[in-house]
C-alpha cells in the first residue's frame, strides 16, 4: 500500500486528492469535486474521471508521477498538444488510448504564455479533448529537467556565440524520451504524436522522413531522433495536409478544430529570444562592430544578439548593406561585411550519419532550401561539401541529411568555412 496526495489552486482556490493504492488500483479516496468516487479504479479508469476542473487538476497531480498500467497491445500513448494535430491523432489512435501531456517550464515573463504547447492553458485543453472521448489523460510535470536540459543550454550557447536549435535538442532528446517512457509506464505498444513525418524503410532501417505535405513537414525539427525508437513511434498525420486535419477535426466536433498553432522554441512565452535571453542574464555590454579588417564601424549593446546572415539592427552605415558574419565573444565583437563573406561551401557537424551515402541535400534552416553535397562520415559525426554556397551558416545550427525524401543524418554545425 502506498499514499499519494495532489494538489492544484488558482487564485485563492484549492483543493487537495488523497489517494491510498495497491499497485495500480486505488483502494481509497479523499477527493471531492469529481464525477464519480475513486475507490476501486485503476489509475487507467481514474484518469478519464472529469469534474470540476481544480479537483482534475489535483487529480492528475497525483497520479501522474506513479502512473501505469499493464500492457495492452492495441493501446496508444498520443502525445496530446491541445492542438488539432494532436486531436486528430488520438482519433486515430483508436478505443484504447491513452492521451500524456508533457507540462514544460515556460518564461512567466513572456507576453504570450497562454500560445505555448506545454502551457497550463494547454495541459487544460489537452485534458478536454481526451476526457470528451472519455480517454484516460495523464500529465507529466518536466519543468524542472526541461529547464536543466534545454533552456539552460540555451542561454549558455547563445553565451558562447552559437546558434542553438532548441525544438530540435527538445524533440531528438528530451521530449520523445519522457514520452517513450511513458509509453512504456503506460503499457502502450506505440507512442502517436500529431507531428508532419512519415516513417519509411530505406536501405535496410527504418528511418525518418518528410512528410506527404513538404509545406507543413516537420522532420527536420525531428530529425536526431534515434532511428532505433521509430519501431515504437507512429506519425498518423505524414500522408495529409493541414487542410485535410482541420477538416477532418470539423467534421469530428473537435473543439481543437479551429485552434491557432503554437509557436516555436515555447519556453519563451511568445517573446523575442534576446528580450529573454537579457532576462536569464546575458548582459547588454558596448562592444565593437568591425569590417573584416579588424577597422571600427561602430558599436552594439551585446555580441549575442546577432547571428551570421542578420542584417537589420546592424547599426553602421558603409554605403553598401553589410551583414553579421560572426561574432567573437571574447571580445564581444561583431564582425560585418558583405553577403558574399557570408557564402561557405565546407561544414562539419557533430552528430551521426544513420545510413552511410556519399551524397545529400543538406538543410540548415527549418525554413531554408536544401543543398546538394558530398558527405564523409566522421569519428564524431560527419562532414559536408556543397555543391552551392550556403549563407548564414552559424555554429550551434542544425545539418539534416536528406537522401531523396529521408533523413540519413543529422548534427550540430561546429564550423562552416568558404
Amino acid at each position: 500500500m502506498i499514499e499519494v496526495v495532489g494538489d492544484a489552486s488558482r487564485g485563492e482556490d484549492w483543493r487537495l486528492v488523497r489517494l491510498t493504492l495497491d499497485r495500480d488500483r486505488i483502494v481509497s479516496a479523499d477527493a471531492e469535486g469529481l464525477d464519480r468516487p475513486l475507490a476501486g479504479l485503476s489509475l487507467l479508469e481514474a484518469a478519464a474521471v472529469g469534474g470540476d476542473e481544480l479537483a482534475v487538476d489535483a487529480l492528475a497531480n497525483a497520479i501522474g508521477p506513479i502512473f501505469r498500467a499493464n500492457r495492452d497491445p492495441d493501446r496508444v500513448a498520443v502525445a496530446m498538444s491541445g492542438g488539432v494535430d494532436s486531436a486528430v491523432a488520438l482519433l486515430r489512435a483508436g478505443p484504447k488510448a491513452v492521451g500524456v501531456t508533457l507540462r514544460l517550464w515556460i518564461d512567466p515573463d513572456g507576453p504570450d504564455v497562454e500560445r505555448a504547447c506545454c502551457s497550463p492553458e494547454a495541459v487544460l485543453a489537452a485534458r478536454a479533448a481526451c476526457h470528451a472521448r472519455g480517454t484516460p489523460h495523464v500529465t507529466i510535470d518536466a519543468r524542472r529537467e526541461f529547464l536543466k536540459a534545454i533552456v539552460e543550454p540555451f542561454v549558455r550557447g547563445y553565451g558562447r556565440g552559437e546558434t542553438p536549435n532548441p525544438c530540435i535538442t527538445c524533440n531528438g532528446f528530451f521530449r520523445f524520451g519522457r514520452l517513450l517512457e511513458f509509453a512504456r509506464r503506460a503499457g502502450a505498444a506505440r507512442l502517436a504524436t500529431g507531428h508532419y513525418a512519415r516513417i519509411v524503410e530505406h536501405r535496410g532501417r527504418r528511418l525518418l522522413a518528410r512528410a506527404s505535405d513538404h509545406g507543413k513537414d516537420q522532420s527536420y525539427m525531428l530529425a536526431r531522433l534515434d532511428p532505433r525508437i521509430l519501431d515504437r513511434v507512429w506519425f498518423p498525420l505524414g500522408d495529409q495536409t493541414k487542410a485535410e486535419t482541420r477538416a477532418e477535426a470539423q467534421r469530428a466536433g473537435l473543439a481543437a478544430a479551429g485552434r491557432a498553432e503554437s509557436q516555436e522554441a515555447c519556453f519563451l512565452g511568445g517573446d523575442d529570444y534576446r528580450s529573454f535571453l537579457r532576462r536569464q542574464g546575458l548582459e547588454s555590454r558596448e562592444g565593437e562592430v568591425l569590417d573584416e579588417a579588424g577597422r571600427v564601424l561602430g558599436r552594439h549593446a551585446g555580441f549575442w544578439a546577432f547571428t551570421p546572415g542578420q542584417r537589420k539592427g546592424i547599426g553602421v552605415a558603409v554605403g553598401t548593406p553589410v551583414y553579421a558574419l560572426r561574432t567573437v565573444p571574447e571580445r564581444n565583437a561583431v564582425v560585418v561585411g558583405p553577403r558574399e563573406s557570408l557564402a561557405k561551401t565546407r561544414i562539419r557537424a557533430a552528430g551521426r550519419m544513420f545510413t552511410p551515402v556519399d551524397r545529400a541535400d543538406v538543410k540548415l534552416r527549418y525554413r531554408s532550401a536544401a543543398v546538394s553535397g558530398e558527405t564523409t562520415p566522421t569519428s564524431r559525426g560527419f562532414t559536408v561539401v556543397l555543391d552551392e554556397p550556403a549563407y548564414g551558416v552559424a555554429p550551434g545550427q542544425t545539418a539534416v541529411l536528406y537522401e531523396d525524401d529521408v533523413v540519413v543524418g543529422a548534427g550540430r554545425v561546429v564550423s562552416a568555412a568558404a
